[in-house]
């Protein structure tokens, strides 16, 4: 159980060697592996390419089959493909596995230089930590601007990030059912999913064997992150108090499944390095507030909702929205958080729609 290994099949995955890292808050890396998948061609003066943010237990499986080295299917079906919205005929597609993750990319599970995972001594992450990395991939890859960076939730962050961080090697901003900076409810949220792997016996302090991580912990956790990507309507319309035959509520059957999967294909020791990285998230932290940070972002922007989403509410779109004087579109949606995920055809439009404006 747990994320991508060493001596696991590749699957799709490219691998980049980065040479020595230095995390913003302390610490270092001596090298960085980044696990990344590509769609398309890139055009020969680099004008092309599109970078795609996963979210939180995302990979850079964006599209295609489960099967040998990729324990899901792509998370973002009907959006990247030949006629999709970002059409592979027409861009160069790029998304990398986040630093500190565990599909491939340098993240706890990793090995350290003494051959033992680097558990408990893998350094604290930021969301801008993470960019430097991306930013690292687009060098090599010969990038020097995107068209467009696109993510949802924790992607959202790091989209955000580069536009700001980066305003002339972003040309068009996809913002999605995401936020600027950390919420107390989002951070307490958080918070008690870390304390729900810490209090697993196998936790052993993050320095767990790679047979034996604290899946009970872990499914724990994904149970109460479970319920805030869902929204309560969804949840009773489905569920309601229903009983099933072995003796469990329905719903809680739902998030049993859910959180055995996760624990299939995850890293404990990710989830904690990954939700700590979004609870420090804040874009305005040393550029004098968000919306002085927001005021740098030069490039076109759709910044978009999920009308029932409680993990991060509209108003939290809203406040971007505003400051960088672009309406908030509003995704119709019963699933809550998810339905940025779910919602493809409404996406797909709105990527569509910010794609084909011209300067």
């Amino acid at each position: 159980m747990g994320g991508w290994v060493e001596g696991d099949p590749v699957g799709d995955r490219v691998f980049l060697d980065l040479p020595a890292f230095r995390p913003e808050r302390g610490g270092l890396l001596p090298s960085v592996r980044v696990a990344y998948e590509t769609w398309g061609t890139l055009a020969p003066d680099g004008g092309n390419a599109v970078l795609v943010e996963h979210a939180l237990t995302g990979d850079s499986h964006v599209v295609g089959d489960a099967g040998p080295g990729h324990a899901t299917p792509g998370w973002w079906t009907g959006i990247v493909g030949p006629g999709a919205a970002l059409d592979t005929d027409r861009y160069f597609v790029v998304c990398a596995n986040v630093l500190g993750g565990c599909q491939g990319t340098t993240g706890p599970s990793s090995p350290a230089p003494d051959g033992r995972p680097w558990g408990s001594r893998f350094p604290e992450i930021t969301v801008g930590d993470q960019v430097r990395v991306e930013t690292a991939l687009a060098d090599a890859l010969g990038i020097d601007r995107w068209a467009c960076v696109a993510g949802g939730s924790m992607g959202g962050m790091r989209a955000l990030e580069w536009a700001v961080a980066a305003p002339e090697r972003v040309g068009a901003l996809f913002f999605l059912a995401s936020a600027a900076v950390a919420s107390a409810d989002q951070i307490g949220t958080q918070t008690t999913q870390q304390a729900a792997v810490r209090a697993d016996p196998r936790w052993a302090g993050g320095d767990y064997p790679p047979s034996g991580q604290p899946a009970d912990g872990l499914g724990t956790a994904r149970r109460i992150a479970h319920l805030t990507y869902r929204s309560g309507l969804e949840l009773e319309a489905r569920f309601g108090s229903g009983v099933q035959d072995d003796g469990r509520y329905a719903v809680a059957s739902y998030l049993d499944h859910h959180a055995d999967k996760l624990a299939r294909r995850f890293d404990a020791g990710s989830y904690v390095v990954l939700t700590e990285a979004m609870n420090s998230w804040d874009v305005g932290r040393g550029r004098g507030g968000v919306e002085t940070a927001l005021g740098r972002v030069t490039a076109r922007a759709v910044v978009a909702g999920v009308d029932t989403d409680r993990l991060y509410p509209p108003d939290q779109q809203r406040r971007v929205a505003e400051a960088l004087g672009v309406p908030l579109r509003l995704i119709a949606s019963p699933y809550g958080h998810d339905g940025f995920l779910l919602e493809t055809g409404a996406v797909d439009g709105l990527l569509r729609e910010l794609l084909d404006r011209r300067d």
